[in-house]
């Protein structure tokens, strides 16, 4: 799930195309819980650079790997094509509820990462990539020597305090230096 630019909502899907002829749309799922279509009776919907606007839910349904909205007072094809881009989103209040040690990738932008072993803040997090398997934390170097890419994987982010916005590591030697061109290289 992808957290929108002012912070203060999630965005759950985007819409594609219209579907039907009376309205609907078809809509990319952007959620991990898919489930939570099924009761949704309000969204927002927001095109970039614009503030995001409420509108209600009569209903929806899964097909095809995508979801199907039909939005209150959109009733026609011409209503629904000027909905395509837009993304449905959620408050951020309204976000599902996580097991332990599990987090939404917008809440570890902006975490500072600090490699215990060697008592070393390396940098910020700036992005986090998902993957479709273990994602990836874009770390902008305290140092000034550029990025850092970093598995989020536990082995390697052995602590994530959301809190202290701190994530501590203990990668493999020489993660670090992989993405440094020659003659860089850190030797402490």
């Amino acid at each position: 799930m992808a957290q929108n630019t002012a912070g203060q909502f999630l965005a759950i899907a985007r819409i594609l195309r219209p579907q039907g002829r009376k309205g609907e749309v078809a809509a990319e799922i952007l959620t991990d819980f898919p489930e939570r279509f099924s009761g949704l009776q309000s969204v927002f919907l927001e095109a970039p650079g614009q503030t995001p606007r409420s509108i209600g839910v009569e209903r929806s349904w899964p097909h095809k790997g995508r979801i199907i909205l039909k939005f209150s007072g959109v009733d026609t094809i011409e209503g629904a094509s000027r909905l395509r881009g837009l993304e449905v989103l959620v408050p951020w209040e309204q976000r599902t509820p996580l097991p332990a040690h599990h987090y939404y990738l917008c809440e570890l932008q902006g975490c500072r990462v600090v490699w215990e072993r060697r008592g070393k803040e390396i940098g910020t997090v700036a992005e986090v990539e998902a993957t479709g398997g273990v994602d990836i934390l874009h770390v902008k170097r305290q140092d000034g020597k550029g990025d850092v890419l970093i598995p989020l994987a536990q082995e390697i982010c052995t602590q994530i305090d959301l809190c202290a916005r701190r994530i501590v590591i203990d990668p493999p030697e020489d993660l670090l230096e992989v993405n440094e061109p020659e003659g860089v290289r850190d030797k402490d």
